[in-house]
């Protein structure tokens, strides 16, 4: 009864949340089970949509690239993210000052900060065939037999996306990781050294054990961040070149905005929706299940 007055402070947040997020996702799921243009009166098919996006080999292509991007935007990112943080903590900070271990921070997080067009025109300079900083280098090098078309070639171009994903994402888990090297108590790195543990042996043995809450936090939003990614596809690639660089969150635009098959596209959307649903609900019973025991 006591703090029944504070509900009202949540209906400013449920109602914004029915608006842009419930009936949002409950028209995309009754869409997907209609053909529809866009224009006029959906017409019900039942699971159609479904059965012929589970047979398109574009949809299952479109997920064997997301695998790819987990890795570039999840798995590396965390990892070198790791081991710079506490580079950046254990040795910049005391070796130089807090001041410069702060700057290179700052500096990895930029991408995050800047616009994604700003992002993907820049590296579209930088990778252009033509007049690319990267084959300009390279030729200046001597090693002008590298220089390739790196968003254009069917071979090179996911990788080269890849590449840019990991750029763009490393500065984030660089961040949650220095967060949490600062709540570790400074007296477990002492009584490490005092018993001549090396940097490695503290990194995994503390370092790794004590900021695993942001360790979890960071795989869950990169992983679902990789399953989302549209911005940097769109500006780079468009999803090819002969899709070579194809995403699920892509494909469905093309459905939604270029083929004017609003159905299908809508049928795409419910199934990534469903994964990064099931993915988040998975790693948040993982993080529980860890910190109970």
């Amino acid at each position: 009864m006591k703090n029944r007055g504070y509900a009202v402070y949540l209906i400013p947040g449920i109602v914004a949340s029915t608006a842009v997020i419930i009936v949002p996702l409950v028209m995309t799921i009754y869409i997907s089970f209609t053909k529809w243009t866009g224009i006029g009166s959906p017409r019900w098919v039942g699971v159609e949509n479904y059965t012929r996006l589970f047979e398109d080999a574009n949809f299952w292509a479109s997920f064997g690239h997301i695998l790819l991007l987990i890795i570039a935007m999840a798995v590396v990112p965390t990892f070198l993210g790791l081991v710079l943080a506490a580079v950046l903590f254990d040795y910049v900070a005391k070796r130089f000052s807090d001041r410069w271990a702060s700057a290179l921070r700052s500096g990895y997080y930029l991408p995050q900060v800047l616009p994604v067009a700003v992002t993907g025109i820049i590296w579209g300079w930088i990778l252009h065939p033509s007049y690319g900083a990267l084959n300009r280098i390279l030729a200046a090098a001597g090693l002008g037999s590298l220089a390739r078309n790196w968003l254009g070639d069917p071979k090179y171009a996911l990788y080269s996306v890849m590449a840019v994903m990991i750029w763009f994402q490393l500065g984030y888990p660089i961040v949650m990781f220095m967060s949490g090297l600062q709540r570790i108590d400074p007296e477990l790195y002492e009584a490490a050294d005092l018993d001549g543990a090396t940097w490695w042996q503290r990194f995994r043995k503390i370092t790794i054990a004590m900021i695993r809450p942001e360790l979890y936090v960071v795989l869950v939003t990169t992983t679902i961040a990789s399953l989302k990614i549209f911005g940097q596809i769109f500006v780079l690639t468009r999803g090819g070149p002969s899709n070579a660089t194809l995403v699920p969150s892509y494909f469905a635009y093309k459905n939604f905005f270029e083929k004017a098959q609003v159905g299908y596209g809508s049928a795409i959307s419910t199934v990534l929706t469903v994964l990064i649903v099931v993915l988040a609900f998975v790693f948040l019973r993982l993080q529980n299940r860890a910190e109970r025991s």
